[in-house]
């Protein structure tokens, strides 16, 4: 399976949330070429803070693994990760991240940032899916237009 499955049913993830309500973000984590867990937005549902896209598929993975390190494992995201989904990415050892489009709010690079910092004892590597970069854009517009008409 090639990276453009792997975005494209993180986009699938991300519309299972948009029909729950929630904001559409989808992840998914891949280990050789395998999808170990998927994740979507769930933080209304189960009214926690914390239960992201990234966290719900990170936290399946690590139970299917029974491990926290994930360092053979990428992510694929369909949006740029916030500074906590980023830090647990981090601190997953993930190797790589591939995130869809670009979060429109922040204009710092703030997620490339903690990925790459001197500070923390892991890097991991990033890059943008231009391909799907579009459509999962889409799915944010739509459920936020959908949101300001009701």
């Amino acid at each position: 399976m090639n990276d453009k499955n792997f975005m494209k049913i993180a986009i699938s993830e991300a519309k299972k949330s948009f029909k729950l309500g929630e904001v559409p973000i989808g992840a998914v984590v891949v280990k050789n070429g395998e999808v170990i867990s998927k994740g979507h937005n769930i933080r209304e549902k189960k009214q926690n803070a914390l239960l992201h896209a990234e966290i719900v598929a990170i936290d399946r993975a690590c139970k299917k693994l029974h491990s926290w390190r994930l360092d053979d494992c990428e992510i694929y995201v369909t949006l740029e990760p916030c500074p906590m989904c980023a830090g647990a990415i981090v601190n997953a050892r993930m190797k790589k991240i591939v995130y869809a489009c670009e979060e429109t709010t922040s204009q710092d690079h703030l997620c490339e940032k903690i990925l790459s910092s001197n500070r923390l004892n892991h890097k991991c590597a990033f890059e943008r899916d231009e391909v799907y970069k579009d459509e999962a854009a889409k799915i944010l517009s739509d459920f936020f237009k959908t949101k300001r008409k009701n």
